[in-house]
């Protein structure tokens, strides 16, 4: 009787190895694996991609000083962007004055951003990040203006702004 080529057992040490040389390859240069894509970067493409504020808030979940920001002030018709991968986010006929330092919007481009759960300095915050890039954008409220009665408080260096026309 002739054993067959694969059985399963050889088939999953196959698979198995394969998988491992992947990961070895990719570990071979530097120690960390090569980026997925243009957006998955290592530290050392963040640090040299970003201005040092950048990287803060970005990279490290850092929050720029209140009313620091140009971005606060733009009244323009147009777009913020996400300053790490030039994702669109919000559309200006969303931002608001808040009153609070940081630009704000009542609602972000759908798709662009991601929420999750903030449990830093001692209480609950929704954080708001890049949907694309996954950098840190600010935080998200409930104290917002209508429709939504959200507010988008972002930082602005974590952001650029491209004027429609």
């Amino acid at each position: 009787m002739t054993q067959p080529l694969f059985d399963r057992r050889r088939l999953l040490g196959l698979v198995g190895l394969g998988g491992t040389a992947l990961a070895i390859g990719a570990c071979a240069e530097g120690g960390e694996a090569a980026p997925a894509s243009p957006f998955r970067l290592t530290d050392a493409q963040w640090r040299a991609r970003l201005t040092p504020a950048q990287y803060q808030v970005l990279r490290k979940e850092g929050t720029e000083r209140a009313f620091t920001s140009p971005l606060n002030n733009e009244k323009r018709a147009g777009t913020f962007a996400c300053a790490g991968c030039a994702q669109p986010l919000f559309s200006s006929e969303t931002k608001f004055e808040s009153g609070t330092g940081w630009p704000s919007f009542w609602a972000p481009l759908k798709g662009a951003v991601t929420t999750r759960e903030d449990r830093t300095l001692w209480m609950a915050r929704t954080e708001v990040r890049c949907a694309r890039c996954a950098g840190h954008l600010g935080h998200v409220f409930d104290d917002g203006p209508p429709p939504t009665a959200k507010r988008y408080c972002m930082n602005g260096v974590a952001m650029t702004f491209r004027a429609k026309g």
